[in-house]
């Protein structure tokens, strides 16, 4: 077959469903074959991504399913982190940082992969004019994709769980002693009103991506979601900078095929036209049924994280259940083996403060303001805690009863490593803290500032 009839072939082909389009430049061409790869490689291989379209059925799953992919790959992951980068340290760790040194080795292996198979591409199908058709199924799959995670960012805000009001133990910590994360997600969570607004701009972005009418719309408020992120995880050195910035990507790769009409009408100010962004289903009755399909994607999506989050806020949030004893309790006597404990800033084994928060854990702050927190078991009808040993910490142990003779009064007696003790607490009001006490007001005539 001569070139001539080749590219005559070739124009067809690309022009095959749709209105006849121009043959795309070379450059056009190679960009897409290495964003689809390497765009295609990280969805799958990050499990954040794809877990939000398991709807429903995500509480059966172990905590740890999403790191399936790392696991596979840990070999090559370890192989590849210690020969090019000279870690040695390169594995799973079960902390929810998604920086971690194995994701920076597979975000680079992907990146590799991604180029080979590019120039591979290539240069096997150097020939062909355009992938029109290939093109709006990548845009298709990449929206939802992008829409499934703005709906993941937004839910875990609306309903207040990221970012959780600041604990008891929290609120008797110095500020200087808070990481710049802890900072912010403090911040963030002193204002639920002010999280749960932030959410709502991420489900909108996402739920306007699942409606093919509404998608650039949702794209570009997902670009200024994304982008507020993104600044806040590379500003407070939040561990989720791969995806961020890689969400924000995807936001521009959705809109770029509609770069010359949002110009037109957002800056010049004349009919844009109708869209020429590729699109895999052309006849109306394909493009309904394709909308309704992706309607129902999206409408599984909220209902299985809307359940998720309603049980994470009773588990772990402001709906969980508040254990025996919840509060800050001031210690204001403290007797070990018969003696009175003076309160000296050098006694490491005194109490200062008891804090009941979370249940099954009790956290008490040192003389020198030091917190520690440790696993323990309140039985409410024996009024006994049971504080238990942790691995590879000094930490007390023993059994305690508690007594309380008024609402704002309360006695622990038991041991403590093998001591008796005698604690006698009184009960500070969290809710005349200035960060709780402090409400809106619309005048402020002598405001306090920081």
């Amino acid at each position: 077959m001569s070139d001539g009839v080749k590219e005559r072939d070739d124009i067809s082909e690309i022009r095959s469903g749709d209105d006849a389009v121009t043959a795309w430049n070379p450059f056009t061409r190679i960009v897409f074959r290495f964003l689809l790869i390497y765009f295609g490689l990280f969805c799958l291989m990050v499990p954040q991504i794809t877990i939000a379209f398991t709807g429903w059925f995500r509480t059966w799953l172990p905590s740890r399913t999403g790191a399936w992919q790392q696991k596979l790959l840990d070999p090559v992951l370890g192989w590849v982190g210690r020969t090019v980068f000279g870690a040695h340290d390169v594995r799973i760790y079960p902390s929810g940082s998604g920086d971690q040194a194995i994701y920076w080795v597979q975000l680079f292996c992907v990146l590799v992969v991604a180029l080979v198979a590019t120039v591979v591409w290539s240069l096997l199908d150097r020939r062909r004019l355009g992938y029109r058709t290939l093109a709006g199924w990548a845009l298709l799959v990449l929206r939802l994709f992008l829409g499934g995670q703005m709906l993941l960012y937004g839910f875990v805000k609306v309903i207040p769980t990221q970012m959780a009001a600041p604990s008891l133990g929290t609120l008797l910590e110095p500020y200087g002693q808070f990481t710049p994360m802890a900072v912010l997600w403090n911040q963030v969570g002193s204002s639920q009103p002010y999280e749960m607004s932030l959410g709502l701009a991420e489900v909108l972005a996402g739920l306007l991506l699942f409606i093919p009418r509404t998608a650039v719309l949702g794209a570009m408020l997902s670009l200024v979601d994304l982008a507020q992120v993104f600044l806040l995880n590379m500003t407070f050195d939040v561990p989720v900078k791969i995806l961020s910035a890689h969400l924000l990507l995807a936001s521009l790769i959705l809109l770029a095929p509609e770069a010359r009409r949002l110009f037109t009408v957002l800056l010049l100010g004349r009919a844009a036209g109708p869209s020429t962004t590729p699109y895999p289903f052309h006849t109306p009755r394909s493009r309904r049924i394709a909308a309704l399909v992706q309607v129902l994607l999206g409408i599984w999506v909220v209902i299985g994280l809307c359940h998720l989050q309603w049980l994470t806020w009773h588990q772990y949030g402001g709906g969980r259940e508040k254990p025996p004893l919840y509060g800050i309790w001031t210690v204001t006597r403290f007797t070990r083996d018969g003696q009175d404990v003076p309160p000296l800033v050098t006694d490491a084994d005194r109490w200062n403060r008891v804090i009941f928060d979370y249940p099954g854990v009790l956290e008490f702050q040192h003389m020198d303001g030091a917190l520690e927190g440790l696993p323990a078991t309140v039985d409410p009808a024996a009024h006994r805690i049971t504080i238990k040993a942790v691995p590879n910490n000094p930490g007390p142990t023993g059994v305690l009863t508690f007594q309380q003779p008024a609402s704002d009064r309360a006695v622990l007696t038991g041991e403590l490593n093998g001591h008796p003790v005698s604690i006698a607490l009184e009960h500070l009001d969290a809710d005349r803290l200035p960060l709780r006490s402090t409400g809106f007001r619309w005048v402020q005539n002598n405001p306090r500032h920081p």
